[in-house]
């Protein structure tokens, strides 16, 4: 495969359009994905795994009469091509019309610099494996980490071409590494597990080895020697790391085809206050040498910078074509595809909770009581209900200050209680993760103890 944009591809793309057309389509759609792919993992100082590999693949949406088919292949042999746009129109024809079955006819695109970096390929394989090995290595280095559950390298690029019968034909490149590890703590009975990464669209951003392995340690002994609080209602923190993890639930109710479903615990709330002025939520596809950026979405829609939530009120839902056209309004450049063999659903790209002014430390400072959240499970706020619960563990504060770690708790209450309860946000944001918030405090939540 080639690193660059293929000319031949862009021309095969734009011919399997008109070829979709002449055998019958009334509009068509091509999506074609070339992809490479490198996975290294060691564990105890060996090499575990080394994966690498290649692919391309084309996706055909055609519609006839209103009526949708879809079929994909990853063979570029003519006949192959064929049979599978007859597919696709076979099975438009069987289904059931639907006026919102329409492709965009935007050939905008928005500019991005910094999304394809060639040195990733012209690394060395020997230091790629090098650097999973001195990571392990380094996370191992503190005598109460008695385990490695693994580090590894990661890499991929990708060309996407997209065109349609509206006569759009758009393409670009982009590319991605990563490194991470996890290790186990033990002191007796206990265990725990920490781990870290780092993804960049460019090898020479990834953090240092040092600063990665270091994370991954202490996250393993910080939770050593837990002690169980009572049940009670207190502040909780919540750290970036698991900051995402309440939000994904307001994300997920944004999603204009769940609105549409009337599965929202949003539905009616458009243009109205959902959470604290504090609160200022945004999903941005344009933000240079971001792994979530691209200059259009999975159906050719450019990118834009879209404000989700403003000072606590909600300003917008989030669309592809199809639900846009449902509801009676433009895409909003949403379009996700998990690659040339799935039709467009909708997704986001870089979503961002906007900082505020206190460091971290001040936050915990000005915490007489509560529950600083390092880790957290279950599924954040629900979508449909909007109501919250999950296992945490943390730190608990006494006085402004961090006493001893809690583990085995649950906290839990309604999204529109703890949206609103937020009353401190850090400056600690970190904008090189797809999805990323500062630190931030909600005022009280019902925490489960003994």
């Amino acid at each position: 495969m080639s690193t660059g944009i293929n000319m031949k591809n862009t021309d095969l793309t734009e011919k399997l359009v008109d070829r979709c057309i002449s055998l019958g389509a009334d509009a068509a759609e091509v999506f074609l994905e070339t992809k490479r792919n490198l996975s290294i993992n060691v564990l105890k100082s060996e090499i575990e795994t080394i994966e690498q590999a290649s692919y391309q693949g084309v996706g055909f949406r055609v519609f006839i009469e209103g009526k949708m088919g879809f079929s994909h292949c990853n063979d570029f042999s003519s006949k192959s091509l064929d049979d599978t746009i007859s597919k696709a129109i076979a099975f438009a024809r069987l289904s059931t019309p639907d006026e919102n079955n329409v492709l965009t006819d935007d050939k905008g695109i928005t500019t991005i610099k910094d999304l394809y970096d060639p040195a990733i390929t012209e690394e060395p394989m020997d230091k790629k494996i090098k650097m999973a090995l001195d990571l392990e290595k380094l996370a191992m280095k503190d005598p109460r980490i008695t385990k490695s559950a693994g580090a590894g390298y990661g890499e991929g690029e990708s060309v996407i071409y997209i065109g349609n019968s509206n006569g759009l034909i758009k393409s670009y490149k982009s590319s991605g590494c990563s490194m991470g590890v996890s290790v186990v703590a033990e002191k007796g009975e206990q265990k725990n597990t920490g781990g870290e990464y780092c993804s960049r669209v460019f090898f020479s951003d990834l953090v240092p080895l040092e600063e990665i392995a270091a994370v991954a340690s202490r996250k393993a002994i910080e939770l050593l020697d837990p002690v169980m609080i009572n049940t009670q209602k207190a502040a909780v923190i919540f750290d970036p790391d698991v900051a995402m993890a309440l939000l994904r639930g307001v994300i997920s109710a944004i999603n204009g085809e769940r609105v549409l479903q009337g599965a929202s615990f949003l539905k009616e709330y458009l243009g109205r206050q959902i959470a604290s002025p504090l609160l200022t939520l945004t999903d941005d596809g344009t933000i240079q040498k971001c792994l979530g950026s691209a200059p259009f979405d999975g159906e050719g829609v450019p990118t834009v910078k879209n404000v989700l939530v403003e000072n606590g009120f909600l300003k917008s839902f989030i669309y592809n074509t199809k639900a846009a056209k449902r509801a009676g309004v433009k895409s909003t450049g949403n379009a996700a595809r998990a690659g040339f063999s799935s039709l467009p659903g909708i997704g986001t790209h870089n979503v961002c909770v906007s900082t505020g002014k206190h460091t971290r430390d001040e936050i915990i400072a000005a915490t007489k009581k509560g529950l600083f959240l390092l880790e957290l499970t279950g599924y954040g706020i629900d979508s449909v209900s909007g109501n919250f619960s999950g296992g945490a563990s943390g730190f608990w504060i006494e006085n402004g200050e961090l006493v001893h770690p809690v583990k085995g708790i649950t906290i839990a209450g309604k999204a529109f209680e703890i949206l609103n309860a937020i009353d401190m946000v850090g400056n600690d944001l970190d904008m090189n993760k797809i999805n990323t918030a500062p630190t931030f405090r909600i005022a009280e939540m019902q925490i489960g103890g003994k």
